[in-house]
């Protein structure tokens, strides 16, 4: 089959519910500054292109670059029970040079 006539199967997502939380660090605000840069968490469904349509429709903006990673859980202990945090998923969308995300 060729690259054309492959259709995405599944569940489309809303805008709202790809983009989960900003995720403010000092690393992503130095990203931000320099490289234009932003981090998100997403749904664990969304696609690359999900997360680019969603960034694009919630801030108004134009995106040239989405790079995901599945970050794994972390182990936590409290007291007597050990467990895990979820695993997650985070997205750096990089933003043509003449957009701007304020989350402050």
């Amino acid at each position: 089959m060729s690259q054309q006539t492959i259709q995405k199967t599944g569940i489309q997502l809303e805008p709202h519910q790809v983009i989960l939380r900003p995720l403010v660090t000092e690393k992503g605000m130095h990203r931000s500054t320099r490289f234009n840069a932003y981090a998100f968490e997403v749904n664990r469904l969304s696609t690359k292109e999900d997360v680019r349509r969603a960034v694009e429709d919630l801030f108004d903006v134009k995106v040239l670059k989405v790079r995901t990673q599945n970050r794994k859980g972390k182990p936590r202990r409290t007291r007597f029970r050990s467990g895990r945090t979820k695993d997650w998923k985070k997205a750096v969308v990089t933003l043509d040079a003449e957009y701007r995300i304020d989350f402050f």
